[in-house]
C-alpha cells in the first residue's frame, strides 16, 4: 500500500523558515511528478509547486523566489524549502505523487499525505 508521510511543519514568526518532507513508501515502481499544495478552512487547495521526476520544477506566483521544491528519488522523498514565510503562507500543506505501482497492471495513480499545518505569525 503506498503511502505518503509529511513532516517539517511547525509554528514560525514572518521572515522565517521552514523545510517540509514527504517521504514515499509502499509498492513503487517509479515516481512521475511530485507536488505540494496547500489549503485553509473554507477554501480550495492550492497547488504551491511541482517537480518532475527529471527535476523540472514549477511554482505558484505566490512563492516564487521564496520556496524550493526538490527530490530524492533514491529516497522516494520531495522537500519544500520554505523561505521569508508570510502570515498568508498559513496553511496545511499537502504532499501529492503520481506513482507507478510496482506489480501487474503496474498502475499510475495519484496519491495524496496527510497534511501537515504550517502556521506563520507576525
Amino acid at each position: 500500500q503506498v503511502q505518503l508521510v509529511e513532516s517539517g511543519g511547525g509554528l514560525v514568526q514572518a521572515g522565517g523558515s521552514l523545510r517540509l518532507s514527504c517521504a514515499a513508501s509502499g509498492g513503487i515502481r517509479s515516481i512521475y511528478a511530485m507536488a505540494w499544495y496547500r489549503q485553509t478552512p473554507g477554501k480550495q487547495r492550492d497547488l504551491v509547486a511541482t517537480i518532475t521526476e527529471a527535476g523540472t520544477t514549477n511554482y505558484a506566483d505566490s512563492v516564487k523566489g521564496r520556496f524550493t521544491i526538490s527530490r530524492d528519488n533514491a529516497k522516494n522523498t520531495a522537500y519544500l524549502q520554505m523561505n521569508s514565510l508570510k502570515p498568508e503562507d498559513t496553511a496545511v500543506y499537502y504532499c501529492n505523487a503520481l506513482i507507478v505501482r510496482d506489480t501487474p497492471p503496474y498502475n499510475l495513480n495519484t496519491y495524496w499525505g496527510q497534511g501537515t499545518q504550517v502556521t506563520v505569525s507576525s
